[in-house]
């Protein structure tokens, strides 16, 4: 006996019954009968969660920050979905992860580039591959029954954009095609126990194309960010690790190395000019320390630029409103240019009082003391709010020479070092006024 179902050709949503037109799509006239065969259905095994866990197998590439970024290495049989701009090391961070497995068969399926172009690449890195296995093709059942075909210890798939399954008529890349792939590859995985690494385009935006279920399907997303020669591959997502952990390399003629000391990689080179303050960041449970600058200039437009580089533009719209009101700084009418050095997008709120102390900074032109670092919330009013981690702050700019701080008042620590503890950002003023009656006298 046959069940009738309705389903969008288009996206792939089911219905009870034929209308017109997909809610999920708004696709027109693309809602067709699929009729499927009933079949016997088993009872769900119930299993309690008392009793010691399994432990997680990992398997450990001796690439120490992609390792760290897992949460420890790769488990056997996850799935892990690698996003990033074009050219940005996604396919050279592949042929890597592929040297490490040397005992075991690794089969790369690229639908972008040649077996040719790989072997290029592979040659100029110079890595052993002899277990690397390459195929071209976009056909999943293809893929599928060549993966069941051979043993593998690891699958790379080079991009999920440019597969397509046959069973559906839409264009490879469109979201039926991202979904229905991604599912049957994530299946697969899950089934045979084999670990899977899925490369994705990312759109205008920066955030990984097509449809978010995809996201969620998977164990752990990883989004490779960065500028010049540093690279920062940044876990969004992670059930086998905490998330915003982040690694970060750099790229040379042989591919991505892991940065052992990032913090003194970041601040290399730095010049004490008026504009800049140091801020230790958290990524995940790493500390790390950047230099944000700012730039106030004359503007000549009708709506003042806000330009900022790796934090929240809106952000710094609130943070100029607290200036403006709370200091009596007017900000209104003028340009102002922030950037985090480096390469690095801040996520944290701890970051507001170094930023308004490099406004300020550019504001009275005065530099910030140089073996000084700043972190603190700054509220709508101008207090100035503790923030979590101030030991492991205090403790990873100890180790790269600042001998002082500007923290919040009532931050709990227990770190050894000096403190200027603010409660409102008119406090952080009048410091810096300081500063700057000091420098001139």
């Amino acid at each position: 006996m046959k069940v009738g179902k309705f389903v969008c050709k288009e996206c792939q949503a089911f219905y009870a019954k034929w209308i017109g037109k997909c809610d999920a799509c708004g696709a027109w006239n693309s809602i067709v009968e699929n009729a499927t065969q009933n079949r016997a259905v088993n009872i769900l095994e119930l299993s309690s969660l008392t009793g010691d866990a399994q432990p997680v197998e990992r398997f450990k590439t001796k690439i120490s920050e992609f390792d760290y970024v897992c949460g420890g290495g790769i488990v056997l049989g996850s799935v892990i979905l690698i996003g990033g701009d074009p050219g940005i090391g996604k396919s050279t961070l592949l042929l890597q992860i592929s040297e490490a497995f040397k005992n075991q068969n690794v089969i790369y399926v690229s639908g972008e580039e040649s077996i040719e172009q790989i072997k290029i690449r592979a040659d100029r890195m110079k890595l052993q591959l002899d277990n690397l296995k390459c195929a071209y093709g976009t056909n999943l059942e293809q893929i599928l029954y060549t993966l069941d075909s051979v043993k593998a210890g690891i699958v790379m798939i080079d991009s999920i954009q440019t597969m397509y399954d046959a069973s559906s008529d839409t264009t490879p890349g469109s979201v039926a095609q991202v979904r229905l792939c991604g599912n049957k590859l994530i299946q697969w995985a899950k089934n045979s126990g084999v670990p899977l690494i899925i490369i994705s385009h990312v759109n205008k935006d920066g955030i990984i194309a097509g449809p978010k279920v995809l996201e969620h399907m998977v164990d752990t997303v990883l989004y490779f960010e960065g500028s010049d020669s540093f690279r920062i591959l940044r876990a969004i997502k992670n059930r086998f690790g905490s998330t915003n952990s982040m690694g970060i390399f750099e790229m040379r003629d042989k591919g991505l190395v892991p940065v052992d000391n990032a913090s003194k990689s970041f601040l290399k080179n730095r010049s004490i000019i008026h504009g800049s303050c140091i801020f230790p960041g958290v990524e995940g449970n790493r500390p790390l320390l950047v230099e944000i600058q700012s730039l106030i200039s004359n503007s000549y437009l009708q709506n003042p630029r806000r330009a900022v580089v790796g934090w929240d533009v809106q952000r710094l719209a609130m943070i100029s409103a607290v200036l403006e009101n709370q200091c009596k700084i007017i900000l209104s009418g003028k340009d102002i240019y922030l950037n985090v050095v480096g390469g690095i997008r801040l996520l944290e709120p701890a970051s507001d009082l170094a930023v308004a102390i490099s406004l300020l900074s550019s504001w009275y032109k005065i530099a910030v003391p140089n073996n000084c670092i700043a972190f603190g919330e700054i509220g709508l009013s101008g207090e100035i709010r503790p923030i979590s981690h101030v030991d492991q702050r205090l403790k990873e700019a100890d180790k790269l020479g600042f001998t002082s701080a500007c923290i919040p008042k009532g931050s709990e620590f227990s770190y050894d070092m000096k403190v200027l503890k603010f409660a409102h950002i008119k406090q952080v003023q009048a410091w810096m006024r300081e500063q700057a009656t000091m420098e001139n006298t």
